[in-house]
């Protein structure tokens, strides 16, 4: 799926402009940086570190008989999350750019992060399939309809002009729009589900019994070699989806997953009213009571602390991501280096954009300790490793025209000029997401907003919850819109996951 992003991908030279974002980013970093608690707590990461690593050389294959009902649940979840997502977003899609409150309404869902929306459902449906498929479907019904809005909007108006007069709205649809853009939705499609496999093997994280919460258990117990095993897994889960998720196989493992989804669980429509009616909402509200609602708000905890924390930290890993792309990207290009060089460079960027950032941060935490190092490595890690697959990726189709150069010179004065402008565009595009992660990072105890959300699902004050999911959402879209802003116009990218 090509979505519009900067010029330099298209070998533009980047402006001043993008040189004064660049330094403006770095700067507010660095006059942050000096009130982040990036504190190394723990007695020996080294030899953690190397205990972690001979997990993962030496795994234990004999611990994956356990979880393979926790395998196809994770697959199933994420294909039946995807498909609702679709069924609801795209209807969503054709009013889309008609109705601001459709807009605003898929801007709120999506910038709700998806364990968010689990902890949420956790509470009427339990530990069931029903919690994980409403999770990533409720946000991905937003994720959809932005994005197939978005690509229908781009639908050449040509072959619609050349019906006859009279044909209704539906069948100039239907015959002339859908069919050419029909391959672009479905590759955004594609992409989203690998997104929702990632997404699944998280929801482990809050007690489903996805891949993710044996991967948490081994890690969190020290059975490295289990986790190993369990890792590796994961990895062969996600490299290999284009072989098991092939168009002509994905209606028989729908089918096939509903045998593992079940049992569904019996909800009592009353409670299910009185906890979206009632249970959400601050019971001063609810009766009018102004002075209580005021009394009620001193009982929330210190939000601007929590919101600070939260922006620092999307900074720092915005900042991070770029470093690291800037870094790491010629280790995947054919400009530099030999095959196996290259080889093993993309292995490592795939094995980092392949994780998510919360089981980077767990593995860094248990490494570190808890402080907002482990979650900054994991955002810069896992951002940057996106970044700098797509930037290797767009490198290779460039011809330096300067020969005789070294290394570091085609690197400083051939290519990056040409792809800085596309690299720059890619981060801002991944903002809006990197905040969302930055908020969910506050899960492992992190001082975000995150962190308070969890505990208050935790104490079962749902009012006091649910307002800081709003609170949360709020930033997502005043930071996406200002990302947007800024970001440079009119280029051509691939990175439909940074939705």
């Amino acid at each position: 799926m090509r979505e519009r992003v900067p010029g330099a991908l298209r070998g533009d030279s980047p402006g001043l402009s993008l040189a004064r974002r660049s330094l403006m980013l770095v700067a507010l970093c660095l006059l942050a940086l000096p009130f982040a608690d990036l504190a190394i707590i723990a007695h020996d990461p080294w030899a953690e570190l190397a205990r972690m690593a001979g997990g993962l050389a030496w795994p234990s294959w004999s611990a994956l008989v356990s979880p393979l009902h926790a395998i196809a649940l994770t697959v199933g979840v994420a294909l039946w999350g995807t498909a609702l997502g679709v069924l609801l977003g795209f209807p969503l899609a054709l009013i889309f750019a008609r109705s601001r409150l459709v807009r605003a309404g898929c801007a709120f869902v999506r910038a709700i992060h998806e364990l968010f929306w689990a902890l949420l459902f956790l509470q009427v449906f339990g530990f069931s399939a029903v919690t994980a498929l409403a999770a990533l479907a409720v946000p991905y019904a937003g994720i959809f309809a932005k994005v197939y809005a978005e690509i229908l909007e781009q639908t050449p108006g040509t072959a619609a002009a050349s019906l006859p007069p009279g044909v209704d709205r539906l069948s100039r649809f239907i015959y002339t729009e859908l069919p050419l853009v029909w391959s672009r939705l479905t590759a955004y499609t594609r992409y989203r589900f690998e997104c929702s496999l990632r997404a699944s093997v998280l929801l482990g994280f809050v007690g489903l019994p996805t891949l993710g919460f044996h991967l948490e258990s081994a890690f969190r117990e020290g059975r490295y070699h289990e986790a190993g095993a369990l890792l590796w897994l994961f990895y062969l889960l996600i490299g290999s989806i284009g072989l098991w998720s092939h168009r002509r196989l994905v209606p028989w493992l729908l089918l096939a997953s509903l045998f593992v989804l079940g049992p569904w669980p019996q909800v009592d429509g009353g409670l299910l009213w009185r906890f979206v009616s009632q249970d959400l909402w601050p019971a001063p509200l609810r009766e009018g009571d102004w002075s209580g609602l005021i009394a009620w708000f001193t009982e929330i905890p210190d939000l601007l602390p929590a919101i600070a924390n939260t922006l620092l930290l999307g900074l720092m890993g915005t900042v991070g991501a770029l470093l690291v792309a800037l870094l790491v990207w010629p280790l995947a290009s054919r400009h530099f280096g030999n095959r196996p060089s290259r080889f093993a460079g993309k292995a490592v960027l795939v094995g980092l954009r392949s994780t998510p950032e919360l089981m980077l941060a767990f593995i860094f935490l248990l490494l570190l300790g808890p402080s907002m190092l482990p979650a900054w490595l994991a955002l810069a890690l896992h951002n940057g490793a996106l970044l700098a697959f797509l930037a290797a990726r767009h490198a290779d189709n460039l011809q330096p025209g300067m020969p005789g150069l070294t290394a570091s010179g085609r690197y400083a004065y051939e290519l990056l000029p040409r792809l800085y402008p596309g690299l720059l565009a890619l981060l801002f595009y991944r903002a809006e997401v990197i905040i969302r992660e930055t908020a969910l990072l506050g899960m492992l105890g992190v001082a975000t907003l995150g962190f308070h959300i969890d505990s208050s699902f935790e104490y079962l004050m749902f009012d006091q919850a649910f307002f800081l999911l709003l609170v949360t959402a709020m930033i997502n879209i005043a930071v996406d819109a200002l990302a947007r802003r800024y970001r440079p116009r009119d280029v051509v990218m691939d990175d439909p996951c940074s939705r």
